[in-house]
């Protein structure tokens, strides 16, 4: 009985619910969490580019770097690509959902 009292005295503003954590109240929407990944694999794969371009033209650069930098760019674009079908994926269960 207390813990529906101290719920009905909460004065709630528009997008919070009785029991939301504080760090939910102020945490970036998911969809600005995946601009920001998409953006952040851009860059490394331009930084790998980057990179690859100096080796190649023969630049002052550490071949160890080079590949290192490649391989990061590969697996970051890879996890990306796993998240966009797993994303996928569950659109396409709900679409499937029979009400």
């Amino acid at each position: 009985m207390n813990s529906i009292q101290n719920i009905s005295t909460q004065l709630l503003s528009p997008g919070q619910f009785p029991g939301q954590t504080e760090a939910a109240k102020d945490s970036t929407p998911f969809k600005n969490f995946l601009l920001d990944s998409i953006q952040e694999v851009n860059s490394m794969q331009q930084d790998a580019d980057k990179a690859v371009e100096k080796l190649v033209t023969g630049g002052d650069v550490n071949t160890a770097e080079v590949l290192t930098a490649v391989q990061k760019a590969d697996i970051a674009f890879r996890l990306l690509i796993e998240v966009r079908n797993k994303i996928v994926r569950a659109y396409e269960d709900v679409k499937n959902i029979r009400v």
